[in-house]
């Protein structure tokens, strides 16, 4: 028996991640989980931007969006959000949520409809991590719930 402290454990993690889905799952209900992406490539087959997401329970969650440097204001973010959110109904989901640095584009989330749920200080810099939520339905049928 003992404590070990080391470099990232690629089969722990896999392990712990197996165990708390099965103990999630157990607790909720709700066993089924998947990931999906959108990828936007320009005409040399070069990366502009993309968006890794997860769903599980009704919830899909986005995990990273970016966008190339010099194509931030090309619109490409909102392509990929709104493209997500459809999958995301596609996939029987009906709400989701996101956390955005505050050195990062908490606003942009906010102008596609996403509400603040609150926030993670201490982020190097005196920032904070945003985390928010967006309903497909309603917002005023959810909101006294949070």
């Amino acid at each position: 028996m003992g404590v070990v402290t080391g470099a990232r454990d690629a089969e722990l993690n896999d392990r712990l991640t197996a165990e708390l889905i099965a103990f999630n799952a157990a607790a909720t209900g709700s066993a089924e989980r998947d990931m999906f992406s959108v990828k936007v490539t320009d005409g040399t087959g070069e990366l502009i931007g993309g968006l890794a997401a997860w769903t599980w329970g009704g919830l899909c969650g986005i995990e990273t969006l970016w966008v190339r440097e010099n194509d931030r204001k090309g619109g490409w973010g909102s392509r990929m959000l709104r493209a997500a959110e459809a999958e995301a109904r596609r996939r029987g989901c009906d709400r989701m949520t996101v956390s955005s640095f505050t050195f990062q584009a908490p606003e942009f989330y906010q102008q596609h409809g996403y509400v603040e749920t609150g926030r993670t200080l201490g982020i190097p810099g005196g920032h904070a991590d945003v985390h928010m939520y967006k309903p497909f339905h309603n917002w005023e049928e959810e909101a006294p719930h949070l």
